[in-house]
């Protein structure tokens, strides 16, 4: 079983919801210790095996698999989660503007919200990322073809007469 199946196992596990609830809660105070640490040399591109990493993040080898699966989108080159093992060399080249959006996607206000940001990316441009999250999310419906109005087929009829019979 890779690291990966592995993390999945114990992510998915049947628990109580109390046991549920502290088991996340400790994975997200590791996370959080995790993007602080990045954030604060956010120029830093951490790179070894998933064992001296997890080492580096102080997080056992299955659950830095969960840390890398939650920042596997915000890094410039994807990594194939399935195919790592403890030897596997691995580098954390983050796109930071990225990494904010993918925080803001998955409602992580604890991260997304950390000072360490400061020092990363202006408030205007989280600001401004934020709005372009915010956009992404907003539906608009296209505009409907009236019965009475020209066809858009091109005809010249109306819509009634024409494709909408």
């Amino acid at each position: 079983m890779t690291l990966f199946e592995q993390w999945r196992e114990i992510a998915e596990q049947e628990r109580s919801q109390q046991e549920t609830e502290k088991f996340w809660q400790d994975y997200f105070d590791l996370e959080t210790e995790n993007y602080k640490k990045i954030l604060s040399d956010s120029s830093h591109v951490y790179e070894g095996t998933v064992s001296e990493l997890a080492k580096t993040f102080s997080m056992d080898e299955t659950t830095f698999l969960g840390f890398l699966d939650g920042i596997n989108t915000s890094l410039k080159a994807e990594l194939k989660l399935e195919e790592l093992q403890s030897e596997s060399t691995v580098k954390l080249d983050i796109d930071l503007e990225k990494l904010y959006y993918n925080m803001l996607n998955a409602k992580a206000d604890w991260l997304y919200n950390l000072p360490q940001w400061d020092g990363v990316l202006s408030e205007d441009a989280r600001r401004e990322i934020t709005k372009k999250f915010r956009s992404s999310k907003v539906f608009v419906s296209e505009a409907k073809v009236g019965r009475n109005d020209p066809c858009p087929c091109g005809s010249g009829k109306k819509y009634k007469n024409c494709c909408g019979k």
